[in-house]
């Protein structure tokens, strides 16, 4: 009996000593990234061995040991009124009257007139992390007015015709010949209730859903293409400006930093989109080169960055997987002034270095920067290293858009180091950073103006 009970005690600690393994593996695993994906897209780095030698350093095991605790700094987080931090880099915009990327064409046509300057895969202190994970190799498209426009060369845009006029005559058919079916057999049972009546009816009206899809779409060809379509191309200039677009497009495909694309091919627009995502303005590749080096200096490891420029097209795409890509009428990624460092591989003091910098250049005026809870850093730069005034920042708090969401509780490991340190905090030199701002009702340009503006 006495050997019975120790059999069962020995296989009850055994048990719980699992269990206890299960549960530390699940809460010390590594949170993912908010930035475009958890994944790395395949590499176009010009060289392999320095692209596999990077991502090997940033996902290296630091072995950290000790009580260092992260210590967030005043200038990484959230102001009071949470608007101040969109507002500043809306403001920013207007400052310089910057017109932000609304698709890859527009990214497209900037890089084409040096507004933004295109970044290789690795370099030796920064490596695109995760960049362009999320793009599809889907046609490209016009984004306006919250829709997207098909683009099309001459040819494509008969095609387009051709399909929708054909799918018209089908449908039409299809809804006749239902409706005949549908008549006959109300004629035969009398019972608008009976079984097969109803499916017959169901049919119709998915059927004629159908059409009038199908009729909208043509519609929009007709108002973006105008009468262009079955006529001569006429005079140069007075093609539609989506049928130009497509041809800038197809230029800049054809030698993108000597390399060719082919519009037609799935994989390569999929690979240009990843190449028109590596990019950023002047200003900010400054910022990010700078921080970059220190870090490397300092740790001998690449600096990961997970999203640089980021079209409204994409950044409402990204939307779905990534709560933190906001939905303003000018998203901050969209200017080519914002980027992310992904910092959920590195160590505490890693972090509390990379936060000190970011926190010392925030002062200084350069940036505008947040810590956020997805593992990532984002840094916004301003072009002139000044910070707009504050009148400007209030003027802009209608674009900013509604206050973000944020979850009820705080659950990951620096949100509880947050709580956990404030006293070691209290010790550490205070930056002063004003976190109290003025409110106001926030209000949304109309998609209406963005439409007319467009044309």
């Amino acid at each position: 009996m006495t050997n019975r009970k120790a059999r069962y005690l020995l296989l009850l600690i055994v048990v719980t000593a699992a269990f206890a393994a299960g549960v530390w593996t699940r809460f010390t695993l590594k949170r993912p990234s908010s930035g475009e994906s958890s994944t790395v897209p395949t590499p176009r780095a010009s060289d392999p061995a320095l692209w596999a030698r990077s991502i090997d350093k940033v996902k290296e095991d630091r072995g950290e040991t000790g009580n260092v605790a992260i210590e967030i700094p005043a200038e990484l987080r959230h102001y009071d009124k949470r608007r101040w931090f969109l507002a500043t880099q809306v403001a920013e915009v207007k400052k310089f009257k910057l017109q932000p990327a609304q698709d890859f064409v527009d990214l497209a046509a900037m890089i084409q007139r040096g507004e933004m300057v295109s970044l290789p895969a690795v370099t030796d202190t920064y490596i695109l992390f995760g960049v362009g994970a999320r793009v599809d190799g889907d046609a490209f498209t016009r984004y306006v007015a919250n829709q997207n426009l098909p683009l099309n060369d001459e040819g494509g845009l008969r095609d387009a015709y051709a399909r929708l006029e054909s799918a018209h005559a089908k449908l039409q058919k299809e809804i006749s010949d239902l409706q005949a079916q549908a008549q006959s057999h109300f004629a035969a049972v009398k019972n608008r209730t009976d079984t097969k009546q109803g499916e017959l009816e169901s049919e119709i009206t998915a059927r004629q859903q159908e059409l009038k899809s199908n009729d909208e779409d043509k519609a929009m060809l007709n108002e973006y293409y105008g009468q262009y379509y079955g006529q001569s191309s006429g005079s140069p200039g007075s093609e539609p400006k989506l049928l130009r677009d497509y041809d800038s497009l197809q230029a800049l495909a054809k030698d993108f930093g000597g390399r060719s694309f082919n519009l037609d091919d799935s994989s390569d627009r999929q690979a240009l989109k990843v190449y028109l995502l590596s990019s950023l303005r002047p200003q900010a590749l400054k910022i990010l080169e700078e921080i970059a080096k220190r870090y490397r200096d300092k740790f001998d490891r690449p600096l990961p960055v997970s999203s640089l420029i980021r079209p409204e097209q994409y950044q409402h795409a990204l939307r779905r997987v990534n709560r933190y890509a906001v939905l303003i009428d000018t998203p901050p990624h969209s200017t080519g002034l914002a980027f992310d460092i992904d910092y959920r591989y590195m160590s505490i003091a890693e972090q509390n270095f990379v936060m000190n910098e970011l926190a010392r250049m925030k002062d200084e005026g350069r940036i505008e920067v947040i810590r956020e809870r997805g593992a990532n850093y984002h840094v916004f730069a301003f072009i002139d290293g000044q910070r707009p005034s504050d009148d400007l920042v209030t003027a802009s708090l209608d674009e900013a858009g509604p206050l973000l969401k944020q979850p009820v509780k705080q659950t990951n490991d620096a949100d509880q180091a947050q709580s956990q340190q404030t006293s070691a905090r209290a010790e550490t030199k205070s930056r002063a950073v004003k976190n109290t701002r003025p409110n106001s009702k926030a209000t949304r340009k109309t998609s209406k103006a963005k439409l007319k503006k467009h044309r």
